[in-house]
C-alpha cells in the first residue's frame, strides 16, 4: 500500500507542478521544514531556508508575470524546462518512499510535469485569442488554484491527487479538442 501511496502522491505533486513548478516545491519545502513531510537526502535541500526563499521570489514573479499576455508565453517557454525538472524532483522526492529507481523516478516526473505543461502552454493561447489577453490572469489564477490543491491533495490523500491529475488531462484534452473542431471548420 505505501508503494501505491508514494506513486500517487509522486504524480499529484509531479501533475502540480507541470501547472505551476514554484507552488509545489514551496509546498513540500513548507512541509518538510514543519515536520510534517520526511524527505531523504538530497531532497530535503528543498526544506533548506534559503532555497525556500529562492523558491518563493522565483514563484512570486512568475505568479505575477504568468498573468501578463505576452509575458505569461515567454514564461511557458522557460517553464518548459523549470516545470519538467521540478516535476521530476518532486517526483523523485516523494517515490523516495516506496522502492523506484531514482533515474525510474525522475524520468517519470518530467515525463508527467511536462506533459501537462505543454499541454497547458498549447491550451493558454486559446484564452489570450479569444478574450484579447482579458482570460489570463483568470486562467493563471485557476492554474495555480488547481496546483496548489493537486499539491496538498498529494501529500494528505495521494488518490484524489491521482483523481484531480486525470480530470485536469480530461478538461485539457476537452479544451484542446474543441479548438482543433473549430480551427478544421
Amino acid at each position: 500500500m505505501e508503494l501505491l501511496s508514494g506513486l500517487l502522491s509522486s504524480l499529484g505533486l509531479s501533475g502540480a507542478a507541470g501547472l505551476n513548478a514554484y507552488i509545489p516545491l514551496l509546498v513540500v519545502g513548507l512541509l518538510s521544514r514543519s515536520g510534517v513531510l520526511h524527505l531523504s537526502a538530497p531532497y530535503d535541500l528543498l526544506g533548506n531556508p534559503w532555497v525556500l526563499l529562492g523558491v518563493g521570489v522565483l514563484g512570486l514573479l512568475d505568479f505575477v508575470g504568468d498573468k501578463i499576455p505576452g509575458v505569461d508565453h515567454v514564461l511557458h517557454l522557460v517553464g518548459g524546462v523549470v516545470n519538467a525538472a521540478a516535476g521530476a524532483v518532486l517526483f523523485a522526492a516523494q517515490a523516495g518512499i516506496a522502492d523506484v529507481p531514482p533515474a525510474l523516478s525522475l524520468a517519470l516526473g518530467l515525463l508527467v510535469a511536462g506533459g501537462v505543461h505543454t499541454t497547458r502552454a498549447a491550451i493558454r493561447p486559446l484564452a489570450t485569442a479569444t478574450t484579447g489577453g482579458l482570460a489570463n490572469p483568470v486562467v493563471s489564477t485557476a492554474e495555480d488554484g488547481a496546483s496548489l490543491t493537486l499539491s496538498l491533495l498529494a501529500v494528505f490523500a495521494p488518490l484524489l491527487a491521482a483523481l484531480g491529475l486525470a480530470g485536469i488531462l480530461m478538461l485539457a484534452y476537452r479544451l484542446w479538442a474543441g479548438r482543433r473542431a473549430r480551427r478544421v471548420t
